[in-house]
């Protein structure tokens, strides 16, 4: 299916990275300067609800009256949405700062399962990071006692982080790997890991839990095959490419994708094509039958019917 009614609901401000709704279909978004605005559900009212340090990117609703915030190298982060008061939840991971926290999904119980995408670049040399194929992803866990666990490494790129409706499983995006990985919480397969989604057509980037029960990936860009063949390149030559100013190195196209997956990894809605104005689709939200879509690089929202 293509994005034939999408609306595209212009922001003042870069790069919706993430997108939310509340139960009265206001979205809110972290913006490139610092901000978190919601947004009624028609565009009209646009006000700014607190100020992350660092760049706020995955965003989650956390108790009655906060968001958890991945703010890229300053962690993950609690923000209230009254009084717009910033607290860390988690700065650090094995003694070692957490320097590009991207995505997060909170469990009923208010643990906190979220990606830090490297251990060796920030979200801004993410080109660089998929380049060099690092592979020093993580999915990290914040425990209501305010521990942190590792419970993922060596992930190409971690990205988009999902529960399961039942909280059976948790799904981390690999942007890098084209894949998207699964890690059991309970039964019998609790504590192994197992693909949810593999050999992507391109590369996956926020994902959430929908109202429908569906998990939503986004799927910023198609596979580019100038990117296949750097990655192939011995270490130094990769290193080279990036180098190279932005303009010469492999970059997204202007088609995006979203994928609605059910629970045993089976691909059940797909949306494809461009949408005018409109690119780089990082974030994906569903509620109550509407999808909401968010962009590293624009200053608008887009919504539409499902």
């Amino acid at each position: 299916m293509s994005f034939q009614d999408a609306t595209v609901i212009p922001v003042n401000g870069e790069g919706t990275e993430d997108v939310l709704v509340d139960d009265r279909g206001r979205i809110y978004t972290g913006l490139a300067d610092g901000r978190i605005v919601r947004i009624d559900n028609d565009g009209a009212t646009i006000e700014t609800v607190a100020t992350s340090p660092g760049r706020p990117l995955g965003l989650e609703f956390y108790g009655d009256d906060e968001l958890a915030v991945c703010a890229s190298d300053h962690g993950l982060l609690a923000v209230s949405l009254t009084s717009g008061e910033v607290r860390v939840l988690a700065d650090t991971a094995f003694d070692a700062p957490i320097i590009a926290c991207n995505n997060a999904a909170v469990a009923e119980d208010g643990t906190i399962y979220f990606s830090d995408s490297s251990r060796r670049y920030p979200i801004p040399e993410w080109r660089t990071d998929l380049i060099e194929q690092t592979r020093t992803g993580r999915l990290l866990r914040r425990n209501t006692d305010g521990t942190v666990d590792e419970l993922l490494t060596g992930l190409h790129f971690a990205n988009g982080v999902a529960l399961a409706p039942d909280e059976s499983f948790v799904t981390v995006a690999e942007s890098g790997a084209c894949r998207v990985c699964r890690l059991w919480l309970t039964g019998p397969r609790a504590g192994t890991s197992d693909m949810f989604l593999d050999d992507l057509s391109g590369y996956p980037d926020n994902s959430s839990t929908g109202s429908d029960g569906l998990i939503w990936v986004a799927i910023p860009a198609p596979k580019n095959p100038a990117l296949d063949v750097v990655q192939r390149l011995p270490g130094l030559v990769r290193s080279a490419v990036t180098k190279l100013p932005e303009s010469l190195q492999p970059a997204p196209s202007n088609t995006v994708r979203v994928v609605g997956v059910d629970d045993r990894g089976d691909v059940v809605r797909s949306y494809q094509g461009e949408i005018e104005g409109f690119h780089m689709l990082t974030g994906v939200r569903e509620r109550d039958d509407r999808l909401y879509f968010g962009s590293l690089h624009e200053s608008a929202v887009v919504t539409m019917s499902r």
